[in-house]
């Protein structure tokens, strides 16, 4: 049983795999300032009696990569830790690969290797857009290369910026309001929120789309993935498909590749977290 472990800004996602079938799926809030012993407590706790072979984790999250690294090289099975020189098959096509997230990276693994793939094994095109603490549209390659892409703030992040700037408004629940034209403030907040958010990707992918046309000669497959595409993936005309938790996905096959001899993993006895 393969344990995938992705440290977002906001949520941390914990999958376990059988395989390529994810077998259980948790969010929790991520805690930046969480010890090792806590983060072992709390997966021991999701986890239960599940006895782990194998770990393949990432994180955007500096302050917890500390705490992260100690609990995993503590851990007496193999462990891949996706950063900057591990190595995940994705050629990076920007300026300083260095720079781009790991999330980002395996990211786009799985969308190519889930959604970029057509039934005759030729590739084709992907736009990610990962509805998170940020707003990541990105492109990946007919040939499941990293292309770049754009960033936004996150809903729930300007949502908590207009609430701190702006004094007449306040926090509201985010859900898709009935109609665009608000009649009270809270329907005006959500207007702007979830269908603003909406237009905002369905702005971005067409002309991210343009210009993968222009490159490659296909039409994208566009996919929605993260916390908030639930909320707002239905509001935009751009997106075709859907996976929630698409970047787990990739760093089951990043650990997979790795098995496989693209890069060895670490030695190590056998038991569980």
């Amino acid at each position: 049983m393969l344990l995938t472990v992705d440290v977002g800004n906001s949520q941390t996602v914990l999958a376990t795999f059988d395989g390529p079938r994810r077998v259980g799926c948790w969010r929790v809030t991520t805690a930046p300032r969480a010890t090792s012993d806590e983060l072992r407590m709390l997966w021991r706790g999701l986890l239960r009696d599940t006895e782990v072979t194998g770990v393949s984790a990432c994180s955007t999250v500096p302050a917890l990569l500390p705490a992260l690294r100690a609990l995993l090289d503590s851990l007496e099975v193999p462990v891949v830790l996706i950063g900057p020189g591990v190595r995940t098959g994705v050629p990076l096509h920007v300026d300083n690969p260095r720079e781009v997230g790991a999330d980002r990276v395996v990211t786009a693994l799985a969308a190519h290797e889930l959604h970029g793939r057509r039934p005759d094994g030729s590739g084709r095109p992907v736009v990610v857009v990962d509805f998170g603490t940020s707003t990541n549209v990105d492109a990946v390659g007919p040939d499941g290369q990293f292309l770049g892409g754009a960033l936004a703030p996150g809903v729930e992040v300007s949502l908590e910026a207009l609430a701190a700037r702006a004094a007449q408004l306040r926090s509201v629940e985010l859900t898709v309001p009935p109609q665009a034209i608000g009649k009270n403030t809270v329907a005006a907040l959500q207007s702007g929120l979830v269908l603003g958010f909406a237009g905002l990707v369905d702005g971005l992918v067409a002309r991210i789309a343009a210009e993968l046309v222009a490159q490659f000669g296909a039409a994208p497959v566009v996919v929605a993935t993260g916390g908030l595409a639930p909320l707002v993936a239905d509001s935009c005309r751009s997106i075709g498909e859907r996976e929630p938790d698409l970047t787990v996905h990739g760093l089951r096959l990043a650990f997979e590749r790795h098995e496989a001899g693209l890069r060895s993993p670490p030695t190590r006895r056998s038991a569980s977290p």
